[in-house]
């Protein structure tokens, strides 16, 4: 899309200055000599166009009684109705709270691992331990999320590892799951440690443009390890920093629907029940379409809104942004 951009500003350049006919002809030209860029960008604007913008025409059934036999246009138009109703529940409140806190949980606890992570890797001098540990640190990554969560539920039972520890420890055997207060801990926890090492991946990108004399200047100038990371890693990856967190805090109210919906019982209901998990039951398993879109509407609009805030907020602090 970069390419594409470029292409479209260097073409609106050259109008006043080839007119309309040459600036045809020298598109065409740039076109042929360059076809193999074109086609290798043309999938990525065609999946954008059906996956991104396509879809966006069906928003519309949040702002209608959506019946699918007469269709979006066929429906009756209910305005804002169906946003109303679901700040009219009484437990809209309570989605609101478990979906902010699971995600302000998972920023705070997930956001300096894999940092620390990375510059722990990259201090280590022997490169074959180094590939070693990284591979392992990311290898939870691949772990299927069906797997993983079948993995939590089964280690966690009275029956699993941790009734078999807690058993030898002489501590009561409790069902973890069945814990409401224990289900946000489970899941971010489990989450820091399945995409830790992926993550730090990014940082360790950025710390290979560092450049060697920096750290040899600062070896003759009697700088520690702890020195060296603080004065020339960590300014290094700063700019990556600052992006990774504006981006994650645009998806702030966006809780993973399958893992949270996997270990989901009805014990911890109450903590575990988020926008995603909600629409899910509400606009899929009951058939109220027009509800369950305009509850997910809701939930990207408010995601859309931080994104934006915290994006000026770094900007004019930091003087870093996306855009």
């Amino acid at each position: 899309m970069l390419a594409f951009g470029i292409y479209l500003a260097e073409g609106a350049s050259m109008v006043g200055r080839y007119g309309i006919t040459r600036l045809r002809n020298r598109r065409l030209r740039m076109i042929l000599l360059n076809y193999e860029l074109y086609l290798f960008l043309l999938p990525v604007i065609v999946l954008s166009i059906l996956f991104k913008y396509v879809p966006m025409y069906g928003l519309q059934i949040a702002f209608k009684n959506f019946i699918p036999s007469r269709g979006i246009w066929g429906s009756a138009w209910t305005g804002l109705e169906n946003f109303a109703r679901f700040f009219r529940s009484s437990l809209s409140w309570l989605y609101i709270r478990n979906t902010f806190s699971i995600s302000l949980y998972s920023l705070v606890a997930g956001f300096l691992p894999p940092i620390v992570l990375a510059l722990l890797l990259n201090s280590l001098k022997n490169q074959k331990y180094k590939r070693v540990l990284q591979t392992v640190t990311y290898l939870p990554y691949f772990i299927s999320m069906v797997v993983m969560a079948g993995m939590i539920v089964m280690f966690l039972s009275p029956r699993g590892l941790w009734g078999i520890t807690a058993g030898l420890l002489g501590v009561e055997k409790v069902n973890i799951m069945a814990l409401p207060g224990a289900f946000k801990h489970v899941y971010v926890w489990s989450g820091v440690w399945q995409g830790m090492g992926w993550s730090s991946i990014i940082y360790l990108s950025a710390l290979s443009a560092v450049d060697v004399e920096l750290y040899e200047a600062a070896t003759i100038d009697g700088a520690n390890k702890i020195q060296k990371i603080w004065y020339i890693d960590i300014p290094t990856i700063a700019p990556t920093i600052i992006i990774l967190l504006i981006l994650s805090t645009g998806s702030i109210l966006s809780v993973g629907f399958q893992k949270v919906y996997l270990l989901q019982n009805n014990l911890n209901l109450m903590e575990s029940e988020v926008i995603s998990t909600y629409t899910y039951r509400v606009g899929l398993i009951n058939a109220q379409y027009s509800f369950g879109a305009a509850v997910g509407l809701m939930n990207t609009s408010v995601n859309f809104v931080i994104l934006v805030i915290v994006n000026r907020i770094a900007r004019t602090v930091t003087n870093m942004s996306i855009w």
